[in-house]
């Protein structure tokens, strides 16, 4: 049992290293989409999500992107597929989501 507890920092400080880019590290808004696991059900070109009703990104108005991400994270926004992204929203910054919405406006 001793065995398990002293494995958890370890696992959580691997986790925390995965999840957040080096102090000083640009955040590069593809590496982020990947990162952050955008990928997983988005796609990776950010146009074919793994399920029909979940939306396709490219090309949308950063913006609006931005605002949708801060509801979801705020909890201000709670209808469609939110609870799914609300589980993934608590490792983005503020910082991370504007990154990611410029990136992702960008794509075709």
């Amino acid at each position: 049992m001793n065995i398990h507890k002293a494995a958890i920092p370890v696992m959580l400080a691997s986790l925390l290293a995965f999840a957040a880019p080096a102090i000083g590290e640009d955040l590069d808004g593809a590496s982020l989409y990947a990162q952050r696991t955008c990928i997983a059900c988005h796609g990776p070109d950010a146009k074919t999500p793994i399920l029909p009703e979940y939306p396709k990104l490219a090309g949308q108005n950063p913006a609006y992107m931005l605002q949708q991400m801060l509801d979801i994270k705020s909890g201000a926004r709670s209808n469609g597929n939110t609870p799914a992204m609300r589980g993934v929203m608590h490792l983005v910054t503020e910082d991370e989501m504007k990154v990611l919405a410029d990136w992702i406006s960008s794509l075709d």
